[in-house]
């Protein structure tokens, strides 16, 4: 058994975000290793959702994915850090992801040492 200091160590090393995020969910769940990769968000109650003011046909992985990536772009301006977060190859895709003005994307990733 791990101490909680020894498990915010474990959590503070993990080698990326989806590794810190899967082992606080099953850390803070108690969920087996199946359990974390059998997770759904379909499996969220919609009701729940509904009860804090979202729509739930509007709440999912991509809406959250997609709220990351426009909340880093906003913060930095580096369209290049978006498009390594989100595994993009062209920086286009990116541009039209985040639904930014081609224009202005480009003129920022100008600004940006890549």
């Amino acid at each position: 058994m791990l101490s909680p200091e020894e498990v915010a160590r474990l959590l503070k090393a993990a080698p990326g975000l989806k590794y810190k995020a899967a082992l606080s969910v099953a850390y803070g769940a108690g969920l087996r290793a199946a359990e974390v990769v059998a997770l759904k968000v379909e499996d969220i109650d919609s009701g729940w959702i509904a009860s804090i003011g979202l729509d739930p046909h509007l709440f999912g992985t991509h809406s959250l994915r997609r709220t990351k990536a426009a909340l880093i772009y906003r913060r930095t301006g580096n369209l290049r850090a978006v498009q390594l977060l989100l595994g993009h190859t062209k920086i286009e895709s990116t541009i039209r992801y985040l639904g930014i003005e081609v224009d202005d994307a480009l003129a920022i990733a100008e600004q940006v040492d890549v």
